[in-house]
């Protein structure tokens, strides 16, 4: 179908009685402030105007109701990382290379781009953030165990996960601080950086295959535990004070990070550094924005997605909320403002170089379905039940709800 064709999308199910008014649905700083205003005046080359609504911490819920109701759907919406459980709702989407995106994918990371396109291969996801990841670690700390402290001297330190496990155990020996707060964090963020996952294109599971991803991540995972590597905080308002207090000494996570230890540890300032983590960089995080088949006009929705999400436009976003641009030009433009918090090293630096080889990686729509592995990790965390009888409990309870879904 032509775009032109598109254009008489327009329907009673709209939010908004305004004919000349697109609305969003976003959650908060999930977009520019700055230029939502301006949206709201006019959307640059169309006689259109952008309303922002804020949906609360139910957002998916909200949306996905919306959907199948066919009732109070936005004409645009912002969806998290998690895109890939509207893959099976694909048809309440456009398809945006309808509407002209394939000439803009040459300024989006690759990998990132790929993870907007569903199965049967429409594009409906447009890139918004990202979220390359890196070990963040306290400088300050590993210096007094006599550890290597400078962000080269750490990366060559751990170019494997069993070299970053034993400098855990040195920091653990030498300074009783560990290297992450948790199990199932270390095992998400191997397979963050992993091209494979739990399913391979076709949905066809891939965790009980010899030597799988999700297999490597869990003895990694175990193996934290086992040795100490992991501090074992759980609850935010634990995690918080282990990075203040330095019981916790590390943590391997996405370049959204920088704010959340900026905020929650303002104290430790100029303590913290940023290393390669081992093997190639994942992505944790980022988010897409979405046109729903119901709106009032796809042009001018595809028009304010393409203004929006320029490089020049992700830069001021950064600027104003601090999404990580999933553009390579923004961070060529010179006009990024990056944090003093980590001392003499570039946050932004270190995560644009990182965004350049994070490997390209399928996620399903049934990752919905996997959280047992997670709960089974916390198990082996507490000491309730040893591992492999936890990974066994782990696949029984994935196939059952698998089956149960017709997956399987």
């Amino acid at each position: 179908m032509a775009a032109g064709g598109l254009s008489g999308c327009g329907s009673e199910v709209s939010l908004s009685s305004d004919p000349h008014e697109l609305v969003l649905w976003l959650w908060n700083r999930s977009a520019s402030p700055e230029l939502l205003a301006e949206s709201a005046r006019g959307i640059p080359g169309t006689d259109f105007r952008l309303r922002a609504d804020y949906i609360g911490t139910t957002f998916d819920t909200k949306l996905r109701t919306s959907l199948a109701a066919g009732a109070y759907i936005p004409d645009l919406t912002n969806i998290n990382s998690n895109n890939s459980l509207y893959f099976p709702a694909e048809d309440q989407f456009l398809d945006l290379y309808e509407l002209g995106a394939a000439e803009l994918e040459r300024d989006f990371y690759p990998w990132k781009w790929s993870l907007g396109e569903t199965p049967t291969g429409r594009f409906c996801f447009f890139p918004l953030d990202i979220g390359p990841t890196g070990f963040f670690y306290r400088q300050d700390i590993f210096e007094r165990a006599g550890l290597p402290s400078e962000p080269d001297e750490v990366s060559a330190a751990t170019r494997t996960w069993d070299e970053w496990i034993e400098l855990g155990e040195k920091l653990r020996r030498d300074a009783d601080a560990g290297m992450v707060q948790t199990a199932a964090q270390l095992f998400n963020q191997f397979l963050n950086a992993s091209p494979e996952r739990y399913f391979d294109t076709a949905d066809r599971p891939l965790y009980e295959q010899e030597g799988s991803a999700v297999r490597q991540a869990w003895d990694l995972a175990v193996r934290a535990v086992q040795t100490g590597v992991v501090t074992g905080a759980s609850s935010t308002t634990d995690q918080n004070a282990a990075w203040v207090s330095g019981r916790t000494a590390g943590q391997v996570e996405g370049a959204w990070w920088s704010e959340i230890v900026v905020d929650t540890a303002p104290e430790t300032a100029g303590s913290w550094r940023i290393a390669q983590q081992p093997g190639p960089p994942g992505n944790s995080g980022g988010s897409f924005v979405a046109v729903p088949r119901t709106c009032k006009n796809p042009e001018a929705a595809f028009a304010w997605i393409r203004w929006a999400q320029s490089p020049q436009m992700q830069a001021r976003t950064f600027n104003d909320v601090q999404l990580f641009p999933s553009t390579p030009e923004s961070f060529e433009l010179g006009v990024m403002e990056s944090s003093d918090f980590f001392g003499d090293q570039d946050p932004l630096e270190f995560f644009s170089e990182a965004a350049q080889t994070v490997p390209t990686t399928f996620i399903s729509t049934h990752e919905s379905k996997v959280g047992a592995f997670r709960t089974e990790l916390g198990l082996v965390s507490n000491g309730s039940k040893e591992p492999e009888r936890a990974w066994e409990d782990a696949v029984t309870e994935v196939n059952r709800v698998l089956r149960k879904r017709g997956v399987l």
